[in-house]
């Protein structure tokens, strides 16, 4: 599983890293919104019809994020508040990988849709030189 949150002084500003796909969230900390990620690398992406995919879903990260405690979490670098909410409590959303036409789509609620949020999932999924859109989906709205 490879986890970040953002900042992350694991992920350094100027870290490379592979195109990837997988699950986010916008978590609140400390008055601002820190980008938590769970990511695959897309060599090793799972295929979904013509996608190629994250294996793990959003509840099962997030559970296992919870059961870890306060604690724990603040000991990753994963916001505190995750042990306290449900997963559908901030927004997220999802990177997949579209063989046809070689795209990468971000799935993402409207609330993480800011130009500034946007450049930093591509930074955190190593997209900075690939084809990318941004979309929104019914799977990823937060009602606040």
């Amino acid at each position: 599983m490879d986890t970040t949150a953002s900042p992350n002084p694991a992920l350094p500003q100027d870290a490379m890293v592979a195109p990837s796909v997988g699950i986010f969230w916008g978590v609140p900390e400390g008055g601002r919104t820190v980008l938590v990620t769970d990511r695959t690398p897309l060599a090793e992406a799972e295929v979904y019809g013509n996608c190629l995919t994250h294996p793990r879903g959003h509840h099962e990260v997030w559970e296992a994020w919870r059961k870890l405690g306060a604690t724990m979490l603040r000991r990753r670098g994963l916001p505190a508040a995750i042990a306290s909410h449900e997963y559908e409590a901030f927004p997220r959303g999802r990177v997949v990988y579209m063989r046809k036409p070689a795209l990468f789509t971000l799935y993402a609620d409207r609330h993480l849709q800011s130009p500034k949020t946007i450049a930093e999932l591509v930074r955190l999924f190593g997209l900075a030189g690939e084809h990318h859109a941004v979309r929104s989906d019914a799977h990823y709205r937060t009602l606040t």
